[in-house]
Order: structure tokens, then sequence, then C-alpha cells
């Protein structure tokens, strides 16, 4: 089954290989570390499944799409899948997980500051919360899909309201993502010149998500079209950890209990 919308980034459509890539990276990253009880927070069409669930001995996912829900009931029978909308955890008990990871989720909660505590109450003592989430630095417009984006220090003070200990990465890119970044903002600024108005920040969310939508999707196959080749060539190898949050793309933030 296939989910096609820019915010559910398609692992099967070329256009989006970049950021699917990028998307995959936080689930190579922490995979060795995993074991025994796992929670995904999000977990959308699966995109990192396979992996996680070979270095745990249990995983739940849940997100708020049921019809993707019901789908990868279908396809995963053996593992353990909900449809619910968070925050809270409701079906969930305290001190139930060992890890839980929340990709690229954060920033689509109005209550952040209860999903944390959420977080904080279903992970066992010293079990940890792997987080990524766009750096707000390196936005180029208004993502009509997410209530917020963080600047690093707001992430940081939010999550250390709850988890004493927390370890703050971010993922980067090599040369080739740079070019392919480098590319992608002139063709944005090409679209975005004639907002005039500015009322990609003036308008309601709901007002400007199918727009979004279809500028982004023209925006992408564009850049297919234009740069296949790297486009097709990028690899979750062309990513990595980086200390530098200024200049990361997404955070990636580590928070034990």
């Amino acid at each position: 089954m296939m989910f096609r919308t820019t915010e559910i980034t398609s692992p099967e459509l070329t256009s989006d290989n970049p950021l699917h890539q990028r998307l995959l990276k936080p689930y190579i990253e922490i995979a060795p570390t995993l074991h025994g009880n796992l929670l995904e927070v999000g977990c959308g069409v699966g995109r990192g499944l396979e992996i996680l669930r070979n270095h745990c001995d249990t995983y739940t996912g849940i997100d708020k799409n049921a019809k993707l829900i019901d789908w990868l009931k279908g396809e995963y029978p053996a593992e353990n899948f909900i449809a619910m909308h968070i925050p809270p955890f409701a079906e969930l008990e305290d001190n139930t997980y060992d890890f839980l990871v929340n990709f690229q989720v954060i920033e689509h909660i109005q209550d952040d500051d209860k999903y944390v505590s959420e977080i904080y109450r279903v992970l066992k003592p010293g079990g940890k919360a792997i987080f990524t989430t766009p750096n707000r630095k390196r936005s180029l417009t208004r993502n009509p899909w997410h209530v917020r984006e963080y600047f690093s220090g707001e992430l940081i003070g939010l999550l250390r309201k709850y988890f004493p200990e927390v370890d703050a990465k971010g993922i980067a890119g090599n040369e080739k993502i740079e070019e392919y970044l480098k590319a992608n903002k002139e063709s944005v600024e090409k679209i975005t010149r004639w907002d005039f108005l500015k009322l990609q920040y003036r308008l309601p969310r709901w007002m400007l998500q199918v727009p979004y939508d279809v500028l982004n999707r023209v925006n992408r196959n564009k850049l297919q079209s234009q740069a296949e080749g790297l486009v097709i060539e990028i690899k979750d190898t062309d990513y990595f950890l980086t200390d530098d949050l200024d200049n990361c793309l997404d955070f990636y933030f580590i928070a034990t209990k």
C-alpha cells in the first residue's frame, strides 16, 4: 500500500529518496543499542520496522492513522499495533518499555509538555526515549503540517523538565546532501518569492496544508528531473551524527529516565 503525501514520505517514490534516506538514518543508528520492549510512537508506514523488530524482544507501534495501522497489522501480524490519538497514551501502562522511538513526531503534537510527560511515564526506570525533529534554523518555509518547530535550546529545556539526562546530537549531511539541499533551496525560493504578503506565516495551518502538499510534490518532481542521478544516489550513509546543533538538519536527542 502506498501513501503519497509529502508529509508521509514514500520509500517507493524516487523523488522522495533524499528525505526517505534522511528519515531512515535514525533507525539504523539506534538499532544496535536496542533490547527488551520497544514502543514506536508515530510508526507511520513502518519505514524502520524491519530494522527495529530484529533488535528487540517486543515491538509495539502506535499511530493516529487507523487505516495505516490496519494495513500494518496485515503486513506484520506478529507485532502489536494500536491506532491512538496522543497524548495521552491512554492504553499503555506505566514503566512498560525499555526504549521508545519517536521520529519526526513531536513537531505535530499540540500539547508537547503532556506528550513528553507521557513518554516518561511509560518508560521503565533507566529506559531511553529517542527523539528526532527538524532543526528550525534549517527550515526554508513554514510547514503547515507542523504545530511548531524547535530551536535546540527549546527542545532540550522541554525534555529536561522530565528527564534527568539528555544526550543532544543532530543529523547532518555530507557534500552530496548539501548539494541537493542547495538546489532545493533555490527551487523553493522561486516559489516563495511570490508570497509578497508572507501569507504562509499569517494564515491558519489548515488553509495551507493542501497548497503546501501540491507545491512540495511539484518541487520534488522538478528536482528529480533536473538532477535524477543525485536524487537516486543518496543513501543513508550520506547522513551522519554531529554535535553541531546549529547547523544540523534534524535533532537526534536521547533522553534517559
